[in-house]
C-alpha cells in the first residue's frame, strides 16, 4: 500500500479502523531530497539567520565541518514534505494539523549537497471527539552515507476526519 498525499488534495489511503490501529506501523523510507546551497541560502533568508556556518562557503570550509551547514529549523522543517510521502491518511480526512513537537534532537548537521530523506514509526493514535485523531510519530532524518541522521523527532499530528455515519463515529472513540 502507498502511503503519502497530494498536496493539492487529501485523499485518504486507508480506512479509520486500520488508522486507528496503526500504531508501531514502520513508514519509509522517503525519497531521497537534496540540501543545496540555494535552500540554505533562502531559508536564511526567511529566518533571518545568516549566520557564516550557514552561508559562507569560503569561511565555513576552514571550520570543523569543512563546508556549510543546514539550520537544524532547516532539517527539522522539511519533515513535512518528506513525511507526506510516506504517512497514511485516513479516509475522508479534511485536513492534518502540526500539532507540536514533543522531543527533537539535532544528532548530526546536514552538511550542503548532502541528501536526506524519512523514515517513521507511528508511537500512538487516539480518536478524539468531532472526527479527530492525535497521532504522536517518531521521525527520523537520515543522512545518505552516514551511519548517524540528522535528527529524531517526536512530532504530534491532529487529523480531522469527516465521519458520516454512527457507526464510523463509534471508531474514533477509545
Amino acid at each position: 500500500m502507498k502511503f503519502g498525499y497530494d498536496s493539492a488534495m487529501i485523499r485518504g489511503n486507508i480506512s479509520i479502523l486500520d488508522f486507528k490501529n496503526s500504531a508501531g506501523s514502520e513508514l519509509g523510507p522517503s525519497e531521497w531530497l537534496l540540501i543545496d546551497q540555494q535552500r540554505i541560502d533562502r531559508f536564511a533568508d526567511a529566518t533571518d539567520d545568516h549566520q557564516f556556518i550557514h552561508v559562507d562557503p569560503e569561511r565555513a570550509a576552514a571550520t570543523t565541518f569543512g563546508s556549510t551547514i543546514a539550520h537544524g529549523f532547516l532539517s527539522l522543517s522539511i519533515l513535512p514534505h518528506l513525511l507526506a510521502q510516506i504517512l497514511p491518511i485516513p479516509e475522508g480526512t479534511v485536513m492534518g494539523i502540526n500539532y507540536g513537537a514533543e522531543k527533537v534532537r539535532f544528532v548530526q548537521p546536514v552538511k550542503v549537497n548532502n541528501r536526506v530523506r524519512a523514515r517513521a514509526r507511528i508511537e500512538k493514535v487516539n480518536g478524539r471527539p468531532g472526527g479527530q485523531f492525535m497521532v504522536k510519530t517518531r521521525v527520523t532524518l537520515e543522512i545518505d552515507n552516514s551511519r548517524r541522521p540528522a535528527l529524531i523527532a517526536d512530532l504530534l499530528s491532529l487529523y480531522v476526519v469527516e465521519v458520516p455515519c454512527t457507526h464510523a463515529r463509534a471508531l474514533l472513540s477509545d
